[in-house]
């Protein structure tokens, strides 16, 4: 029988049992949903190959332009305990996302998107889906086509990004050199995150020198900054950058 696709109808309400703090806390769907624009994603497992490789990073990585386009929040769910999700979204550095453990997969038999996954000792796992939430109500979803295997062809961020609107285009990739105590690299931090800017960096030390700076930036002053491979300069020119 194929997957129901909901659009138009409520979320289920269902209480999450979560860990934070080291304390249990305990997560309706009205918390998560109401009065927000949210983006769900579910999938298979924590820890898995498809969902380690592409589909949490990605969200991760466009959640600026999500932000930018009015989502309040990205939730990432699946049949895993509150401790396994929280092991994974440390281990992905998904500090963009949150995740959500299903762990009787209450919310996703509701969704009617629960499968058995036994063949690979998994048990009851969800299927691999996203939707748009607007207020507890489902907008849009994106179901995976019913193939053998684990297909991830419509449920990705890019997908989900286009539908809410079509010209947000694609994230900038952003790479920044600093150093510990560094004024300008904190105003720098600070103007990529006010932007919604996603970014790595490395720090000058650990067989990173100045001379490596100025190997790549020609300069000797940090942060220098990147976006898309193309050399900004420091926080000034990334002010100047984001003022045009």
């Amino acid at each position: 029988m194929p997957f129901e696709n909901r659009e138009g109808q409520k979320v289920p309400h269902v209480t999450f049992r979560t860990r934070q703090n080291d304390e249990w806390v305990d997560v309706t769907s009205d918390d998560l949903f109401k009065g927000k624009t949210v983006v769900v994603f579910s999938l298979p497992g924590a820890f898995t190959p498809t969902c380690s490789s592409t589909h949490l990073p990605g969200y991760n990585e466009y959640a600026g332009l999500f932000k930018q386009n009015g989502v309040d929040d990205i939730l990432c769910m699946s049949v895993n305990d509150t401790f396994v999700m929280n092991a994974w979204a440390e281990n992905q550095e998904s500090e963009n996302v949150t995740v959500i453990p299903d762990g009787n997969g209450e919310f996703t038999e509701k969704m009617g998107l629960l499968v058995d996954k036994a063949d690979l000792g998994f048990g009851a796992r969800s299927w691999r889906y996203s939707m748009l939430v607007k207020d507890g109500t489902i907008d849009k979803m994106f179901i995976e086509p019913e193939k053998p295997g684990d297909p991830f062809e419509v449920s990705d961020a890019e997908t989900m990004l286009k539908y809410i609107n079509e010209e947000a285009g694609k994230p900038q990739r952003v790479f920044m050199i600093s150093k510990p105590g560094c004024s300008f690299c904190a105003k720098a931090r600070d103007l990529l995150e006010a932007n919604g800017m996603g970014y790595e960096q490395v720090e000058l030390g650990n067989g990173l020198t100045t001379k490596s700076l100025y190997a790549v930036s020609n300069a000797g002053t940090t942060p220098q900054i990147f976006i898309d491979g193309n050399l900004i300069g420091g926080a000034d020119e990334l002010e100047a950058y984001f003022a045009k």
